[in-house]
């Protein structure tokens, strides 16, 4: 059984911070939070001091991802764990943890080489959550949303988060579709509460920046993810992928491109999974209708980076 209860936070550096304030806030209707750097950008969702956090740098890149876990007894498990697994593991500074906004952490390298955070005791903000579209983010006991990572070590990468990290298998859906030739390669989704999958994991051709597919939040109602898909064709923003529902989580939803070459999907009606009867399935279609990627230009992740400047 896991210990981590949902995504907490993702933190990103981004070389157009003003960009990404016309998505998140203006288009996406995110809440401004507060948070140490006075040139950075911390968005809120609920009631914590944020949960997207922007900073400004000269490259676009997963700074960390951080998975909230009950309190310190399950902080100090997990970092037994990641440490018997051979990866070494660092606890936090408090100027470190109070960056975050929590009361302590650890950090470590997952297989992919993504900067893990696992934290407890989040700092909460008890002002009115004012949110640019009326709407209300679908977090509590189910976190954030979800992360989709690219990885060049896709074995040892699930296996990391399955065996070592408690993460439940939620499913797969073959790369290509059934049939293709070669051998089978999967997206891999993982869960650790209600919500169906809080992870996945795609094969990737290079482990370079920015060092993640997309980030998906949840809306609570259908008006709020139109309204939202309205704004960001008025604010110009490039469209990944066309309003659909999908075939695993039942989420309606559009994704699009933000800053740095990597999506943000933005939907609604989530599926919620009850363990009691749950098995794992593999999908052979991403949609039941919707979602058209044929305008979508090639994500970060899967474009060989080209020779340093």
């Amino acid at each position: 059984m896991t210990q981590i209860r949902g995504l907490g936070y993702l933190r990103v550096q981004t070389r157009d911070l003003d960009r990404w304030r016309e998505l998140a806030v203006d288009a996406l209707g995110f809440a401004v939070g507060t948070g140490p750097d006075p040139d950075g950008l911390y968005l809120r969702m609920d009631e914590r001091r944020s949960r997207l956090v922007l900073l400004p740098g000269d490259r676009d890149r997963v700074l960390s991802i951080g998975w909230e876990v009950r309190d310190r007894a399950a902080l100090a498990a997990v970092g037994r764990a990641v440490e018997a697994s051979g990866t070494a593991v660092k606890a936090l500074t408090r100027e470190e943890a109070e960056d975050r906004g929590v009361e302590e952490a650890i950090a470590f390298d997952d297989p992919a080489g993504v900067r893990v955070e696992i934290f407890y005791a989040p700092v909460l903000d008890h002002s009115p959550l004012v949110t640019a579209l009326g709407q209300r983010f679908v977090t509590g006991a189910q976190g954030m949303g979800h992360v989709v990572l690219p990885t060049t070590c896709q074995e040892e990468t699930v296996a990391f988060y399955t065996e070592v990290l408690g993460f439940l298998p939620r499913g797969a859906m073959r790369l290509g579709g059934p049939g293709a030739p070669g051998p089978a390669r999967r997206v891999r989704f993982m869960g650790v509460n209600e919500r169906h999958h809080s992870l996945a994991v795609v094969p990737a051709p290079h482990g370079e920046e920015p060092g993640l597919v997309h980030l998906m939040v949840e809306a609570d109602t259908l008006d709020a993810v139109g309204r939202a898909l309205d704004n960001v064709a008025k604010h110009g923003f490039s469209l990944s992928s066309t309003l659909g529902r999908h075939t695993n989580d039942k989420m309606v939803s559009f994704y699009v491109r933000a800053p740095g070459g990597w999506d943000v999907e933005y939907g609604c009606e989530g599926m919620r999974v009850d363990e009691r009867s749950y098995t794992a399935e593999e999908i052979t279609a991403d949609s039941y209708w919707g979602h058209d990627w044929s305008g979508s230009e090639p994500l970060a992740a899967f474009t060989p980076p080209g020779p340093a400047a």
